[in-house]
C-alpha cells in the first residue's frame, strides 16, 4: 500500500512539474529569463530580497528572545501582558501602513525597509518564546533547582531546550511574514523582488510578474524546509522522540 502511495506521489509531482513547466512557457517567463541582462537583474533583487530578510529577521530574533526571556523572569513576569501588547502592535497596523509610517521619519532605502520588517516580524518570535519558557512543566524547573543548578544554567538547559519547539514555530511564522512582506519594500525604494512584481503589474507583464512572485514563494518554501532542518538540530532528541512515540 506504501509502495503504492509513494508512486502515486512522484507521478503526481512529475505532473505537477510538467504543467508548471508549460506554464511557464505559456506566459513567457523562460523566455524573459533566457534573456542574460533580465537573469542577472532577477539574482540583483533576489540578493537585495535575501538580505533584507536576513538583516531584519536577525534583528527581529534577538529582540524577540531577549523579550521573552526576560519577561518570563519572575521580577518582570507581572510586566509581560503589556510588554507583549507594545510589541504586537506593529502586527495590528497593515504592513502598507508600517513601512509608510517608517518612510516618513527615514526617508526611503534600505533603512525604513529593515526597520519595517523588524517591526512585522518580532511579535511571533517574542510571543512564542514567552509561550514556551511558560508552558515549561514546573516540577522540571524544581528538580533543576533541587540538584543546586543556577537560573542561568536552568535557563539554557533546562528551559530554552524544552521551549525549544515553540520557539522554532514562532521564527518559522515570522521568517514566511518577513519574505512575504519584503516584496513590498519596492515601493519605498529598497529593491528586493517586490520590483519586478509592482513593475509587472503595471506594465500588464505577466511575464515579468510570474519572474518575481514566483521566486518570492520559492524563497518562503525553502526557507520553511531550512527552518524544519534547523529543529532537527536545536530541538533536544529526547523530545523529537517522544513527540514522534506520542503521534
Amino acid at each position: 500500500m506504501s509502495n503504492a502511495f509513494g508512486k502515486a506521489y512522484r507521478f503526481s509531482i512529475v505532473v505537477l512539474l510538467i504543467a508548471a513547466g508549460i506554464a511557464l512557457e505559456r506566459f513567457g517567463v523562460i523566455t524573459y529569463l533566457s534573456d542574460p541582462y533580465e537573469l542577472n537583474y532577477l539574482l540583483t533583487l533576489l540578493t537585495q530580497h535575501v538580505w533584507m530578510v536576513f538583516v531584519s529577521m536577525s534583528l527581529a530574533t534577538i529582540l524577540g528572545l531577549a523579550v521573552g526571556i526576560i519577561f518570563t523572569r519572575p521580577r518582570y513576569k507581572k510586566y509581560a501582558g503589556i510588554v507583549m501588547y507594545i510589541v504586537g502592535l506593529g502586527q495590528t497596523i497593515p504592513s502598507l501602513a508600517v513601512i509608510a509610517l517608517a518612510m516618513s521619519f527615514l526617508g526611503i532605502g534600505f533603512k525604513p525597509a529593515i526597520f519595517a520588517l523588524f517591526v512585522y516580524s518580532v511579535l511571533p518570535v517574542a510571543r512564542n518564546t514567552l509561550a514556551g519558557i511558560t508552558a515549561v512543566p514546573g516540577w522540571i524547573i524544581d528538580a533543576a533547582k533541587g540538584m543546586g543548578m543556577p537560573n542561568g544554567r536552568i535557563l539554557f538547559q533546562i528551559e530554552l531546550p524544552n521551549a525549544m519547539k515553540v520557539i522554532i514555530t514562532g521564527f518559522r511564522i515570522s521568517l514566511v511574514i518577513n519574505i512575504g512582506t519584503a516584496a513590498l519594500a519596492f515601493l519605498i525604494g529598497a529593491g528586493g523582488l517586490g520590483e519586478l512584481i509592482f513593475v509587472g503589474i503595471d506594465l500588464m507583464r505577466p511575464d515579468q510578474l510570474l519572474a518575481g512572485a514566483i521566486p518570492v514563494t520559492l524563497l518562503a518554501l525553502f526557507a520553511d524546509y531550512l527552518v524544519e532542518l534547523l529543529g532537527l538540530v536545536v530541538i533536544p532528541r529526547g523530545l523529537r522522540i517522544q513527540e514522534e512515540l506520542g503521534k
